[in-house]
């Protein structure tokens, strides 16, 4: 029989259903699923030592050994079963395979966290004879309950993403599909095969079949808990942003100290470019930087002790210097291209040429103003324009960061006199001159034409690094 793949894999979790799919597809003549093949602690199931004529500690050695015996069962679509917590090493293999199928199972949550409580309490993980079957009332516990389900997300979310930029689909099953005969003969034609069955398989037996009421000893608790969930994201900021990369060119390291400088634009990078090269007496221009991720790997192989930080600016001020340096000037630096289309397109007040002598603070006060309705509409996703980095969420710049490393340590531009001495103090350098207090912007100040108009738009804009920053306003 000619398969529409080499191989399939069941994506599934404890107490998902997982046996009664994979006693399904074993039904099938065409299939042939081995179980946990990848599970760390024993294989395909317990008190086994092989599958598919490949040992357990074959398999620890090279996991591609099992996958291609699994590939290379005769006559017959080889698969098995992967959880969240087995081998890692094959994960990748299998979402990059155009070849192997992808069969997602998926529960709801609280009732695969019921279950696995009172498997753990029974000790029963299978039924296949109703009179043996064990019951148990269990605790519910948020703490618990919350990890579990956060383990559980993180997963599809990693499965759904690689899919997506893969170009691949998935066959997902919901626990409440698995007793549709017209389902499972479904997957078997998403899997290439003409064979179907006429009834389920019948050895397996639902182990808790009552309500979650009867099952949970403390069941007022656990509906309590539930009040303040918010399964709408009633209270999600939108973030329509572009995902950015870490950036890593942009990393400044210490000339000698084991300091590395993550900035985010707009900040104040002169003035810690300024005292990060003050350590150790050099000039700023000779700062290490430019690096790719080699070199800065490298760097930090080399620098054990090393510390790396960024620094957060308030998002009224960091608004203002953006328009400032980019926008409102026409010297080197500027954003020449984009600073036309908001002058003949988006109709902000700016002058042909920088200095202009008719530009006084009230014009000033009107084109930030405008600037900063463009920047609602660029971050909503609502313009041609991109999202340059000078403006974007500071939150969306660290999450790019993240993607090669987090900072150590996340000052704020306010703290940053006690906060620098301490952070050079941490590599050794006892004596650390503070940055000079940074230079007004220009033509105008941010604080000539703050007010609450101002703050209500930049809160607006920026929402989410209010929120996740814990900015009060600018005046505070």
């Amino acid at each position: 029989m000619a398969f529409n793949f080499d191989y399939f894999v069941v994506f599934a979790e404890m107490r998902t259903g997982s046996n009664f799919l994979e006693a399904n597809l074993n039904a099938f003549e065409s299939f042939e699923c081995f179980g946990e093949a990848f599970n760390p602690h024993f294989i395909g199931y317990p008190n086994r030592d092989e599958i598919a004529g490949v040992a357990q500690h074959t398999r620890d050695a090279d996991p591609m050994q099992l996958i291609k015996a699994v590939r290379d069962v005769p006559d017959k679509l080889g698969g098995f079963r992967y959880f969240h917590d087995h081998d890692p090493r094959i994960l990748d293999v299998m979402l990059d395979d155009p070849r192997c199928a992808k069969i997602i199972l998926t529960r709801n949550p609280l009732d695969s966290y019921v279950s696995w409580k009172i498997a753990q309490a029974t000790g029963q993980w299978k039924l296949t004879n109703v009179k043996r079957r064990k019951d148990s009332q269990v605790r519910f516990d948020k703490a618990e309950f919350d990890t579990h389900v956060t383990k559980l997300q993180e997963f599809q979310v990693q499965l759904l993403n690689r899919l997506q930029s893969a170009g691949q689909t998935a066959f997902y099953i919901a626990y409440e599909d698995l007793q549709d005969l017209d389902v499972l003969n479904g997957l078997a034609k998403f899997l290439g095969s003409d064979e179907r069955l006429e009834a389920l398989d019948g050895s397996l037996k639902k182990q808790n079949p009552s309500a979650l009421e009867d099952k949970v000893s403390n069941f007022k608790d656990m509906e309590q808990a539930f009040a303040g969930l918010d399964p709408f994201n009633l209270t999600r900021t939108p973030n329509f942003e572009p995902r950015r990369g870490p950036a890593v060119p942009g990393f400044v390291t210490g000339a000698h100290a084991g300091l590395l400088y993550m900035p985010i634009r707009s900040g104040p990078e002169a003035e810690v470019c300024a005292w990060l090269a003050g350590l150790d007496g050099v000039a700023v221009e000779d700062l290490p930087t430019k690096l790719n991720q080699k070199e800065l790997r490298q760097w930090k192989r080399r620098k054990p002790g090393h510390r790396s930080f960024t620094v957060l600016r308030h998002p009224v001020a960091r608004a203002h210097a953006a328009f400032c340096d980019k926008i409102l000037q026409t010297g080197p630096g500027c954003f020449a291209d984009i600073r036309k289309t908001l002058r003949n397109f988006h109709k902000l007040p700016l002058p042909g040429k920088m200095p202009d002598e008719d530009y006084g603070v009230e014009v000033h006060k009107l084109a930030f103003g405008a600037f900063l309705e463009f920047l609602k509409a660029n971050l909503a996703g609502q313009t041609n324009i991109r999202v340059d980095a000078h403006w974007a969420t500071q939150a969306s710049v660290m999450q790019g960061m993240a993607q090669f490393s987090l900072p150590d340590m996340v000052l704020r531009e306010d703290d940053l006199v006690e906060a620098l001495p301490r952070l050079a103090a941490s590599v050794g350098y006892d004596a650390a001159e503070v940055p000079a207090t940074p230079a007004s912007d220009q033509p105008f100040s941010i604080n000539e034409i703050y007010d609450d108009e101002i703050e209500t738009l930049v809160s607006d804009i920026y929402q989410r690094d209010y929120m996740m920053f814990g900015f009060t306003s600018y005046a505070a």
